[in-house]
């Protein structure tokens, strides 16, 4: 059995470990070593963790590094053929790691994999980080097996299937540890959302795969650290999502892209203002600055990228297929129009 790690990133999220970390542990059992790397929290999780879980290994980072630069501070220091970064927010299920780790062990090019993740609140229902394997059309927009946009599925075992995905989710990342390190872990300056899926177009430009594992489940709370509704998260996703397509895109397709994007960013930074108010139509404006202000420091990390499409990347307009045309869930979009080479 290879080494594996569980590792935890925690920032005041001591609730979540007083109510979740009690069955990872009795679920867990000896498949793996648990770490919790903790983001400067104030909390008092370190004191809980250290008065209540004394076994559980506890990593310390200076300052709230974010998701990115956090984990990829804590992974240094943990020795494991494969790492599980796992949200503290998730609560896992019996069997929940063989499932996973016996896949990627037969294939040496798996380089990560996600469970199916449920939503915790409704238990049937896959929940909207991650769901049942994670996509993205070639505008960026990224969508899951059972989550198109704000529509949810019912898991009725529609996506029992084993496949390839384009990225697995953060909240329950599988991920080989050298390969990990070896592609240069997370971009630290997403600081969090959508560093995952810059990761795995790394894995697929290098020739590696990435997989949806349907015979483990966990479920998870989702917005643990920011809430649905946050101008902040709003920021991120937007930004992020342009520097993922900067670095990443082949540069037949830069110029289409963003110019379509500009658009398609500038019609839901007005509907923003219509419905959510001024705040979350400055962060989409604010995200576009910081984009641009970034530009040198993105292009010198692009020259060291290889680029090329991403696997499995769906070649239509998401915005269209769901608004215009009416396809509220995965299996309404056309199998065919998935980028597979």
């Amino acid at each position: 059995m290879p080494q594996v790690a569980v590792v935890i990133l925690n920032w005041n999220g001591k609730p979540y470990l007083e109510k979740f970390l009690p069955p990872l542990i009795e679920y867990t059992g000896n498949d793996a070593e648990i770490i919790v790397a903790d983001n400067a929290s104030t909390d008092d999780s370190i004191g809980f963790l250290r008065t209540q879980f004394p076994q559980i290994r506890i990593i310390e980072n200076a300052g709230n590094e974010g998701f990115a630069r956090g984990y990829n501070l804590a992974l240094k220091q943990v020795d494991a053929d494969y790492y599980i970064l796992l949200n503290s927010d998730i609560e896992v299920t019996r069997g929940w790691i063989e499932p996973v780790i016996n896949l990627m062990e037969s294939d040496p090019l798996i380089g990560a994999c996600q469970p199916k993740i449920r939503s915790y609140y409704h238990r049937e229902h896959f929940e909207y980080a991650g769901a049942a394997g994670g996509y993205i059309d070639e505008y960026g927009y990224p969508f899951c097996r059972g989550r198109l946009f704000l529509t949810i599925e019912e898991d009725k075992g529609q996506y029992d299937d084993q496949v390839e995905i384009s990225w697995a989710t953060g909240a329950c990342l599988f991920v080989r540890s050298a390969l990990f390190h070896q592609l240069g872990g997370f971009d630290d300056d997403f600081f969090a959302h959508m560093e995952e899926i810059d990761f795995c177009w790394r894995l697929h430009n290098w020739g590696y795969r990435v997989m949806y594992c349907p015979g483990s489940m966990v479920y998870h709370i989702g917005g643990g650290t920011l809430p649905k509704m946050s101008w902040r998260k709003t920021y991120l996703n937007f930004r992020n999502n342009f520097m993922l397509l900067y670095k990443n895109l082949p540069s037949r397709l830069m110029f289409k892209v963003f110019a379509i994007r500009l658009l398609l960013d500038g019609v839901a930074a007005m509907k923003f203002l219509f419905q959510a108010g001024f705040k979350d139509f400055w962060a989409v404006a604010r995200a576009h600055l910081s984009f641009y202000m970034a530009l040198p420091v993105l292009y010198r990390k692009r020259k060291k990228l290889r680029h090329g499409s991403m696997k499995m990347m769906y070649k239509r307009n998401l915005v269209v297929e769901y608004y215009l045309r009416g396809k509220k869930h995965f299996s309404q979009l056309d199998q065919n129009k998935f980028f597979t080479s």
